[in-house]
C-alpha cells in the first residue's frame, strides 16, 4: 500500500493516505499544537533507540525499493529537518522520478538553500511531477522564475501530474493558487478532486474542507483514508469533530487513520488504539499504527516503536523511525 508518488492516479491517492505528504503543513486558522514535553528527540527517544532509528533510515535510502528510499527521505524531512539536507539534496539524483519528487519538496519545505542549484537543475527534469516539486523548492527559495509553469501543469493530460501540482501548490501557501486549483475540485480523476480538496484546504478554502468532509463518507476506504489525512493537515480543531467517529470504524485501516489524524490536531484519544495496532498481524495496520503514535507524540511511545524497528516488514520499520524521530 504505502507509496509515496504513484505511477498511477490510484496508487498515490493510496499512498499519501497512509503516509501523508503534507502532515507538517499548518495554516493560520485554529491551529493544533501537540503538548511539547522536550525540545529534541534525543530528549524523550534514548540515543541508542535514536541512533537506531536513523540507521534504519539510512539503510532505507540505500534500498533496492524506490519507495522505501521515498519515504525514508520524507521521514528525515519530518525527523531531522534541516541536519539531513546532505541526504535530501543527494536524493534529488535519485533514478527514481518518486524519490527525486520526495527530494525536491523536502528541500523546498525546509527551505535549503544549498539545494538552489540542483533545484534549478531539477525544473528540466523528464518527469513533468518532479519539475512541479523542483518549481515548488525553488518558490520556497524566493526564485518565482518558473513558478507560472504549475499552472499549466493543473492541465497536464496525465492525473498523476495534475494531482501532484495540487500538492505543490497547496504546500506553497500562496492564496493565489486558490483561483486555479477550484476548478480541479470538478475534475474527472476522483483522486485529483482529492488533492485539490486538500490543497484548496491548505489554503484556508473552506470548498476545500466540504468536499474533503463529503469523502469522509465514501464508499472508497482510500478516498476516506486521504480525506481524513488531508482534513487534518491543515491543524485546524474545527474538524475533530468530522474525524473522531471513525475511530469506532469496523475497518482497522480507518480506525488506525483517525487515530493519527487526532494526533495531528493535538487529540490523543487514539493512543490506546493505536498501541494496540502494534500488535496486528496486519503489516499494513503495524505501520499506519506506528505513523498515528509518531502524530499523537506520546512519549511513552518510544519503547513500542524502538521495538517496531525490528519488525519483518520495511514499511514497518521506516515508520516507527520516523515516528520515533517526530517524538518531541
Amino acid at each position: 500500500m504505502a507509496r509515496l508518488l504513484r505511477t498511477t492516479a490510484r496508487s498515490l491517492l493510496i499512498a499519501a493516505a497512509a503516509w501523508g505528504l503534507s502532515a507538517g503543513i499548518a495554516t493560520a486558522n485554529a491551529r493544533a499544537e501537540p503538548a511539547k514535553v522536550a525540545t529534541t528527540p534525543a530528549e524523550i527517544v534514548s540515543p541508542v533507540q535514536l541512533a537506531a532509528a536513523r540507521q534504519e533510515l539510512a539503510q532505507a535510502l540505500a534500498s533496492n525499493s524506490a519507495a522505501s528510499r521515498a519515504h525514508a527521505v520524507e521521514a528525515l524531512r519530518q525527523g531531522l529537518g534541516e541536519r539531513a539536507a546532505e541526504e535530501i539534496i543527494k536524493a534529488l539524483d535519485d533514478t527514481s522520478p518518486m524519490v527525486r519528487f520526495a527530494a525536491a519538496m523536502a528541500a523546498g519545505e525546509l527551505r535549503l538553500t544549498q539545494a538552489a542549484g540542483t533545484l534549478l537543475r531539477v525544473t528540466n527534469d523528464a518527469n513533468a511531477s518532479v519539475r512541479a516539486a523542483a518549481v515548488f523548492g525553488l518558490h520556497r527559495l524566493g526564485d518565482t522564475r518558473f513558478s507560472r509553469s504549475l499552472e499549466q501543469l493543473l492541465l497536464d493530460p496525465s492525473p498523476d501530474v495534475r494531482g501532484n501540482t495540487c500538492i505543490a501548490l497547496g504546500r506553497l501557501g500562496e492564496k493565489s493558487a486558490i483561483k486555479i486549483l477550484l476548478p480541479l475540485l470538478k475534475d474527472t480523476e476522483p483522486s485529483v478532486r482529492l488533492q485539490a480538496g486538500e490543497a484548496l484546504w491548505l489554503l484556508g478554502d473552506e470548498r476545500g474542507m466540504r468536499l474533503l468532509v463529503a469523502s469522509t463518507l465514501s464508499a472508497d476506504i482510500h478516498s476516506q483514508m486521504f480525506a481524513m489525512t488531508a482534513l487534518a493537515a491543515a491543524r485546524d480543531t474545527r474538524v475533530v469533530g468530522h474525524v473522531k467517529p471513525f475511530l469506532k470504524a469496523a475497518e482497522p485501516e480507518l480506525a488506525l487513520m483517525a487515530a493519527r489524524g487526532l494526533g495531528m490536531l493535538g487529540d490523543g484519544d487514539g493512543y490506546k488504539l493505536a498501541s494496540a495496532g502494534t500488535q496486528s498481524k496486519a503489516p499494513r495496520h503495524r505501520m499506519l499504527a506506528a505513523l498515528a503514535l509518531g502524530a499523537i507524540n506520546r512519549p511513552e511511545a518510544a519503547p513500542t516503536l524502538a521495538g517496531l524497528l525490528k519488525d519483518t516488514d520495511a514499511d514497518v520499520r521506516i515508520a516507527a523511525a520516523t515516528a520515533l524521530l517526530q517524538l518531541h
